[in-house]
């Protein structure tokens, strides 16, 4: 199960789980329902202890393999903020794309105001931490992209901060170019295919038919 309740989220990891083998059920599809307890899962200081916060708790709540991630923006210049605190950074409790140009018109406040005082850097990282939580066993990974913060959005496509981070690896925002590519270099991405290699050695174990026999 994806334990999010993102849709750019959910169009990110859906094929990405589809490429390995998996087959996902969403909160939606099972019908669970939205509690404001689910934000305070993420009440953690590390990507890793949200992670794995809420994957456990919705492996409790439906008995299944639960796959979640925390995922968020660490800028040089703001001394790694927004970090875990990247979803709500703006303070406002809206959704979807009134949340992005919320979160996004304050990032560029808070990057004007660290170029007042001489820190004049742009650069930053994507940071997603993938965790995977199953009866008696868990696993956690790391995924991280590297670019630079503009002034102004380029592209319609992604989400979040997409439209202001300009990747390293793809010379374009995270909002200019197709999903693929974007999951090529992301965070999320990287942090996903990780996952699943370590998964592999976890669920598709080769069977000892000998064991079995008798």
């Amino acid at each position: 199960m994806l334990a999010t309740r993102s849709a750019g989220k959910l169009r990110e990891l859906e094929p990405l789980l589809s490429q390995h083998g998996w087959a996902a059920v969403t909160l939606e599809s099972l019908g669970v329902p939205a509690t404001a307890s689910e934000e305070a899962l993420e009440s953690f200081s590390t990507f890793e202890e949200n992670a794995l916060a809420k994957a456990r708790h919705f492996a409790t709540l439906t008995g299944r393999v639960v796959v979640a991630d925390d995922s968020g923006l660490s800028v040089a210049a703001l001394d790694g903020r927004p970090g875990v605190h990247s979803k709500r950074w703006s303070g406002s409790h809206l959704e979807g794309a009134a949340l992005d140009a919320l979160n996004n018109a304050f990032l560029q406040e808070r990057l004007a105001d660290a170029e007042r005082r001489g820190r004049v850097s742009r650069e930053a990282a994507y940071v997603c931490a993938a965790a995977c939580v199953w009866p008696g066993g868990a696993v956690c990974v790391l995924g991280e992209t590297r670019g630079q913060l503009l002034h102004e959005p380029r592209g319609v496509g992604g989400f979040g901060y997409d439209p202001y981070f300009f990747s390293h690896d793809l010379q374009a925002t995270f909002a200019e170019v197709e999903r693929d590519r974007k999951a090529e270099v992301s965070h999320r991405g990287r942090a996903f295919r990780a996952l699943f290699d370590e998964l592999e050695g976890f669920f598709r174990q080769p069977v000892d038919r000998g064991a079995q026999s008798g």
